[in-house]
């Protein structure tokens, strides 16, 4: 069993987390841009090849990030 945190440890494991959320929401919104930029590059028929509305790219690019 371990042993409960110090004050100390329990913070930086506090701070460590912090850091990993705020690591992991910046990575998905750059997923998320890039998405809705390379998307909105495409012809209206690219797209229709795929299946994707140029209305619903940023549905698509929300999906493809992980919101």
């Amino acid at each position: 069993m371990r042993a409960p945190r110090t004050g100390s440890q329990a913070s930086k494991a506090l701070g460590k987390g912090t850091i990993m959320n705020v690591a992991r929401t910046l990575n998905n919104w750059r997923k998320y841009r890039q998405t809705v930029s390379e998307l909105g590059r495409m012809s209206t028929r690219e797209l229709s090849d795929l299946g994707i509305e140029r209305n619903n790219i940023r549905r698509v690019a929300r999906t493809a990030a992980g919101f």
